[in-house]
């Protein structure tokens, strides 16, 4: 049923044929990242969080990227409590292993993190544990309806500077 949802909404933009469904799981980062053939870091993954009101809120971010709390509190002025898997499904029509931002079961405030901004393309999951799409940033935005773009992350920064010394050590060789 999820995927489903989620390929209706695709249909908006002639995009359901691009949802890419798997033999293996795209459940974690990791999973995913080995599935498509990408580095972790460029899996979106959707993290459910309790909003104001009890109604979630959606933090899309890099696949190597972890909530920093103080930055959560400053940007939405709460601590960020994520939610059960029960309550992920209730609030978002998906189970956990296949959360994303698109055919949502209810209107939900969708951000993104800057996490992603260092990508052209990025993979989120669409309503399975074996599915994700390819998606410019902007479409991401775009499909997601997100209404702002938010830097509540922490430890992406990292891989960026271990990725430039990797690389200048491998152009010195």
């Amino acid at each position: 049923m999820s995927i489903e949802s989620v390929k209706a909404h695709f249909n908006q933009w002639d995009r359901k044929q691009d949802v890419m469904e798997f033999d293996t799981s795209s459940a974690t980062v990791g999973e995913a990242a080995e599935t498509i053939g990408v580095i972790p870091a460029r899996i979106a993954k959707t993290l459910s969080f309790r909003g104001k009101d009890e109604k979630a809120i959606l933090v899309v971010a890099a696949g190597d990227a972890k909530i920093d709390n103080k930055k959560f509190r400053q940007t939405f002025g709460y601590k960020a409590r994520m939610l059960s898997p029960d309550e992920v499904l209730e609030q978002t029509g998906h189970a956990i292993g296949g959360v994303c931002p698109f055919g949502l079961k209810q209107e939900l405030d969708v951000y993104l993190d800057v996490s992603m901004k260092r990508f052209t393309t990025v993979f989120p999951a669409c309503g399975s544990t074996n599915s994700a799409i390819k998606l410019t940033i902007s479409e991401l935005y775009e499909y997601s309806f997100a209404k702002d773009w938010v830097d509540v992350c922490k430890g992406w920064e990292e891989t960026i500077e271990e990725e430039a010394v990797s690389a200048a050590q491998h152009d010195s060789e």
